[in-house]
């Protein structure tokens, strides 16, 4: 018992002195994850307000697909993104592989169907009288879409929430294609993982407080964005 309270109070001292170790992991984890998020904002959000205004063949199949993908296996999505960037693969040129790139295109296919997905079923819950209201008062196609989406900022908030929170937390794809390679690719999940493994406990503690701690505030966040979204539809 005095050893776990020993590991954590190293572990409290790492976060108090701001390890450089520590600082270096925690950045470049928020930078992999943001850079993911933002690619699968710009891709999905286009794709979530097209099938949410527009009628197309195949439509109801690829929202089928997207809500499938929601639940990819991160692992998968990781052997898929390595064949994709290995030296036999078609993107093997790039020398992607084992890079902080390679670990972003990862995060960001498990990111993109929660994004679209999510944010898709926002839209289509919107009022359809607003939609009515807007083309009555002689609003262009853009600015009802506009118009729809800013009812459903609050989903669309959610479903970026989400996705952040799934990245942040994801392990398998990052560390297949990332290589955990110590000051490049090393991310906090896979250096919790192999500090572990090692029996190095105080590093690990002190990235799972943090990781803990980032997982409280995105359900904060989370939780204050729904209710909002909820007291404003009462």
């Amino acid at each position: 018992m005095g050893s776990i309270f020993q590991g954590f109070g190293k572990a409290l001292s790492l976060i108090l002195h701001l390890d450089a170790e520590l600082i270096g992991i925690i950045l470049l984890s928020l930078k992999v994850s943001g850079a993911a998020l933002a690619v699968s904002i710009i891709a999905g959000l286009p794709l979530s307000a097209l099938l949410g205004f527009k009628k197309f063949p195949l439509r109801g199949l690829l929202i089928s697909i997207l809500n499938t993908f929601m639940g990819l296996p991160p692992v998968v999505v990781g052997l898929f993104v390595y064949l994709l960037l290995s030296r036999s693969g078609p993107l093997g040129f790039m020398s992607l592989l084992y890079t902080p790139a390679a670990m972003i295109v990862a995060q960001s296919i498990l990111a993109f169907p929660i994004v679209t997905s999510l944010s898709h079923s926002a839209i289509s819950t919107v009022d359809p009288i607003i939609k009515q209201a807007s083309i009555t008062l002689g609003a262009t196609p853009v600015q009802v879409s506009l118009t729809v989406i800013s009812e459903a900022r609050y989903g669309i908030m959610s479903a970026v929430i989400a996705a952040f929170g799934r990245v942040m937390a994801e392990v398998g794809a990052i560390l297949i294609v990332g290589g955990n390679i110590a000051g490049f690719t090393r991310v906090m999940t896979t250096t919790i993982a192999m500090e572990t493994d090692r029996g190095n406990f105080e590093l690990a503690l002190a990235l799972g407080i943090i990781l803990l701690g980032i997982s409280l505030l995105i359900n904060f966040a989370l939780h204050f964005v729904q209710r909002k979204g909820t007291v404003r539809g009462r």
